[in-house]
């Protein structure tokens, strides 16, 4: 048999329920009790279901109260020009295994207006990016001399995955005249190499294999991953750029987690910058559910008769039940803004002008723009 099996693998096995008869059998163990509010996970297993983010800001909220404090985990949130910063520090592991995510600093840009193409706020998003990224050079002491190796994940075939080797394309890099006549390099430079790998379906060969190989032979002091992200807010897509010094897993947002790019596998401190390009279809459901039953409690306090037991229900137990009514129909699709296109071309544009700034300090917000293709 193929794969080794067995007759009995293809025998005696219980016939799948319809995804329609889960769902009201899902809602009516939830009517069976008195008070609908109190729901145990055990009526709905929502651990297969899982509600995926590659934001640490997501992920803190999904923890506990957004203003609350959360042990281990030291937030602070700065708002200026109508970019909103939130700096987050998981500092124990008691925080790191509440929120999901590694030890580590991580800091996040929001700008809800990013999607409207103004190009002075975008100047301004490149300069608060340059600026929080030469803060995280500093903390993890990366000299200004030091050299900087920039990987470009992600499938350039695909649009919103395309990220990564868009910024690569954007870069400017130095290494060769560093290697080839450093005489003639000017102060304020260091030597900076990129690549764009490619993912494992066009290569046959793990990103961070690829990356690692490079490494050994170039010796770079530090390493920046850059990808998109799937995110579990309709929100921040397209307007959220997140930096994290815990380095990253290409894929893990949308369930295809590969061999991670991090400092314990490439003995290189990586800085990890992405942005979220995709959200679920269930997440776009359940987020019209809040919408809409937000929008019904502004004109009645009665929701009941339209919403019945969907509107007494927490957002994780509401969003665990469209994921197990979509996904055995494979509708459970990923995403993307149709605007995607010319977004990708500005926010690659945003983080190359800003890793430009932030890794030379000769170049800087009023001569960027010729450093940038």
């Amino acid at each position: 048999m193929q794969g080794g099996k067995t007759q009995a693998d293809f025998t005696a096995r219980p016939r799948a329920q319809a995804p329609e008869q889960r769902g009201r059998k899902a809602l009516s163990r939830r009517e069976s009790k008195g008070d609908r509010a109190h729901v145990t996970e055990r009526q709905l297993d929502l651990s297969r279901y899982g509600i995926r983010t590659d934001l640490a800001v997501e992920a803190r909220e999904m923890a506990g109260k957004p203003d609350g404090e959360l042990p281990g985990v030291r937030t602070e949130t700065v708002k200026e020009h109508g970019i909103t910063v939130t700096r987050m520090h998981v500092q124990t592991d008691e925080g790191a295994r509440a929120i999901g995510k590694m030890p580590g600093h991580y800091v996040t840009l929001e700008v809800p207006e990013l999607r409207r193409g103004d190009s002075d706020l975008q100047d301004k998003v490149a300069t608060t990016f340059a600026r929080e990224f030469e803060a995280f050079l500093e903390r993890i002491g990366i000299a200004p001399t030091a050299s900087v190796f920039i990987v470009g994940l992600g499938n350039w075939n695909v649009t919103p995955d395309a990220l990564g080797p868009l910024v690569v394309e954007n870069t400017m890099v130095t290494r060769q005249f560093f290697e080839l006549m450093p005489d003639q390099v000017s102060d304020g430079y260091r030597p900076v190499s990129a690549v764009a790998p490619g993912v494992l379906g066009t290569t046959g060969i793990e990103s961070s294999d690829i990356v690692q190989g490079i490494a050994e032979k170039a010796k770079p002091d530090l390493i920046i991953a850059i990808d998109a992200l799937a995110a579990r807010s309709l929100e921040r897509v397209n307007t959220t750029i997140q930096i994290a010094d815990t380095g990253i897993h290409p894929g893990s947002g949308i369930g295809n987690k590969r061999k991670g790019l991090t400092k314990d596998i490439l003995g290189v401190p990586c800085i990890a910058i992405g942005v979220p390009t995709v959200v679920y279809a269930s997440t776009i459901v359940n987020n019209t559910m809040d919408m809409v039953l937000a929008h019904m409690k502004r004109h009645t306090d009665n929701t009941d008769p339209l919403f019945g037991v969907f509107g007494s229900m927490e957002e994780s137990e509401r969003l665990g039940l469209v994921k197990e009514v979509l996904e055995p129909l494979g509708h459970d699709l990923l995403v993307t803004p149709k605007e995607i296109d010319k977004f990708m071309e500005d926010i690659a544009n945003i983080i190359a002008s800003g890793l430009n700034a932030a890794l030379h300090s000769a170049v800087d917000s009023s001569n960027v723009a010729a450093y940038t293709h």
